[in-house]
């Protein structure tokens, strides 16, 4: 007589000592309404694992489907070590550095890989240019001042000075337009050679 292990009902194990267990069952003529009554394992899973040995004569869960992964973990860490090296590279150009790696990747597999990592595309913001000085010269200002008061704060007035173009904008514009419009007069960003250009200054302090 067959002896029948029944496993906690809490647990439901489907490791492979479980399969192995529901495979032997079903080879010794119990039905899988007979094995789902053991409680070895949900229904579902005891119908599948009985379904494949069936099939496909074997315990093992099939391997995924597709073309296996053209690089490693630790060609992974390379790439964006390459990346973060240079933020701007494009994923065609990491490729070719990829390749002098040994790996041979398309640019779309470079930018799925950098998307595992949380690496995407975005537009760089703009900020104003620092040199080391400008940085120095910052963090005295701020370790000079830290411990300043709102009414020390009062007592200072702050200035700034800035170009402004009579004519134009200086940035880029999104127009929304049909194909062969680009150059429709309501379509284009009128500009001149030499722009007249007005320099403002101003000031503002705790008074206003």
């Amino acid at each position: 007589m067959l002896e029948i292990i029944v496993l906690p009902l809490l647990t439901m194990v489907t490791c492979k000592e479980t399969r192995a267990a529901i495979i032997v069952l079903h080879k010794n003529g119990f039905t899988g309404k007979d094995i789902v009554a053991t409680k070895i394992a949900p229904k579902s899973t005891i119908y599948r694992f009985s379904k494949n040995f069936k099939e496909r004569g074997s315990i093992l869960v099939k391997k995924a489907s597709g073309s296996p992964r053209k690089s490693s973990k630790r060609q992974d860490r390379l790439l964006k070590r390459i990346q973060l090296r240079d933020r701007s590279a494009t994923s065609a150009e990491l490729a070719q550095e990829w390749q002098q790696a040994g790996v041979s990747a398309s640019a779309r597999t470079v930018r799925r890989r950098l998307l595992e990592d949380g690496l995407v595309s975005r537009r760089a913001a703009k900020k104003p240019l620092l040199s080391k000085k400008n940085i120095r010269d910052r963090l005295i200002f701020c370790r000079k001042y830290s411990e300043w008061t709102a009414e020390d704060w009062g007592k200072v007035i702050f200035s700034d000075e800035a170009p402004f173009r009579l004519f134009g904008a200086s940035g880029k514009r999104l127009v929304r337009r049909r194909k062969g419009k680009r150059y429709h007069q309501s379509c284009v960003m009128p500009t001149v050679k030499h722009p007249d250009i007005i320099h403002v200054w101003g000031c503002f302090s705790s008074k206003g």
